[in-house]
């Protein structure tokens, strides 16, 4: 390829790339988890790596969440740059003490004489009736812990961008991936690039309506904005990308613009991100707004097995519009 062309790849070959060339640039980087070896995890997106790296960095785990979490914690403070791979993000529950009692709080209680740079790479989100013990939302949770980092891409460039950028981080990082993104394909640069943590994105430009949303659900909100614009609606949409640390002022910036928000996220509505974000909006915008602001979450149920009733419980395409349509009137 010459230089500046761009490649069409899909969601799981742009994580793949980010961590072959990471690794290649460093070789304190290593992977670890379970068969994200010989398999190239359940996701394949380690496929091929172990013939690249080998065993010793290439790192195939007993199944013990809490193994592998504190295994590459002792790394991390040791001066390597693990990314750790929970199978799924609805697993962190077994490691909760190792997350959030050690690896968010030890560069804190060191005073800063230690550095943590830890990634741990988790799937989260609906999928295909894959039911209520895989198929949490669980990055409001991760936000509310100090001392941790939590980023969503939504398309293969940001993928891409910010776990290279997520790698490079002294700080531990919980990057969650959506199941339903990894065939997703888009265009991303040939040539070395990153994406820096903590900054959001206009991903459309619009005046009557601020969408702020991440990962699947940013898809699924400029899918609505290309709807609504037909419908004579100039919808703004911001993925947020990083939600902690939270890109606030580029929400406020568009709100203030626009006059109106709705917030979409595939977690439950209760003490969600929404609310998070709701309560700020209203707290340093309140003057700005229009009318009030809108949620568009899953209900605060689990997750069904059932199809029909998945697809009840999950924010849908027209769950977006609704209160869109509602807010513009």
């Amino acid at each position: 390829m010459k230089k500046n062309e761009m490649q069409n790849i899909d969601y799981k070959t742009a994580l793949n790339q980010a961590l072959s060339e990471e690794m290649e640039r460093d070789q304190n980087v290593f992977i670890m988890g379970e068969d994200v070896g010989v398999l190239g995890g359940a996701f394949r997106v380690t496929k091929g790596l172990l013939g690249k790296f080998g065993p010793n960095r290439i790192i195939d785990t007993p199944l013990s969440e809490s193994a592998i979490i504190g295994y590459a914690l002792g790394a991390a403070i040791s001066g390597l740059r693990p990314v750790a791979e929970i199978m799924f993000i609805d697993f962190t529950s077994v490691c909760m003490d190792q997350i959030i009692n050690q690896v968010a709080k030890i560069r804190y209680m060191s005073g800063g004489q230690v550095k943590v740079p830890l990634v741990i790479r988790t799937p989260g989100g609906f999928a295909k009736s894959w039911a209520a013990q895989h198929s949490q939302s669980w990055e409001s949770f991760f936000c509310h812990i100090p001392g941790l980092k939590v980023v969503m891409p939504a398309t293969p460039y940001d993928a891409k961008g910010l776990l290279k950028s997520a790698i490079r981080e002294d700080n531990p990082v919980m990057f969650i991936e959506h199941k339903l993104l990894y065939n997703v394909a888009g265009d991303v640069p040939d040539e070395e690039y990153t994406v820096p943590l903590g900054m959001a994105q206009v991903k459309r430009a619009g005046a009557d309506l601020t969408i702020i949303t991440y990962s699947q659900m940013a898809l699924l909100s400029l899918e609505a904005a290309e709807i609504l614009a037909r419908e004579g609606k100039d919808v703004e949409v911001i993925d947020l990308r990083t939600l902690a640390p939270l890109d606030i002022e580029t929400v406020l910036n568009s709100v203030k613009k626009t006059g109106r928000a709705i917030i979409v996220e595939e977690g439950h509505k209760k003490v969600g991100m929404g609310a998070e974000i709701s309560s700020t909006i209203t707290e340093q915008a309140f003057d700005y707004l229009d009318a009030p602001v809108k949620r568009v979450a899953a209900l605060d149920i689990p997750a069904p097995f059932s199809k029909v009733l998945e697809d009840r419980v999950r924010p849908k395409l027209e769950d977006i519009l609704e209160a869109a349509r509602d807010i513009i009137g």
